[in-house]
């Protein structure tokens, strides 16, 4: 079993930047892995996610050329880099890890998950 803690989150304004971190207990180099967000009254959607080794990344189509994910796995940590944020951004993010090695868009195919860490962008 991996537990996930998310870090990084906070309150900055529109055109600022923040990197959130995903601190794992296990090992991870096997996995795929991926950020969500979910605002209030909203379902849960992908942000951006990448596969066992790195190599393969997809985003949110609004987050494109603005947000990057890495992963570090002998680190054992994710990372979001979140760069021009806008308000639309503003929400809870979580990390996730699934078992398979290749990325899904879909919340239902992640097994692990963080606590969440919030990030609101001011206009």
């Amino acid at each position: 079993q991996v537990q996930l803690v998310e870090s990084g989150g906070g309150y900055v304004q529109a055109g600022g930047s923040l990197r959130l971190s995903c601190a794992a207990s296990g090992r991870i180099s096997n996995y795929a892995m991926g950020w969500f967000r979910q605002a209030p009254g909203k379902d849960r959607e992908v942000v951006a996610t990448i596969n066992y080794s790195g190599a393969m990344t997809s985003y949110k189509d609004s987050v494109k050329g603005r947000f990057t994910i890495s992963k570090s796995n002998t680190k054992r940590t994710l990372w979001l880099q979140m760069n021009n944020l806008k308000p639309e951004d503003t929400a809870e993010y979580y990390c996730a890890s699934r078992y398979h090695s290749n990325i899904s868009p879909d919340p239902n195919g992640y097994a692990y998950w963080g606590q969440g860490t919030q990030v609101t962008v001011s206009s």
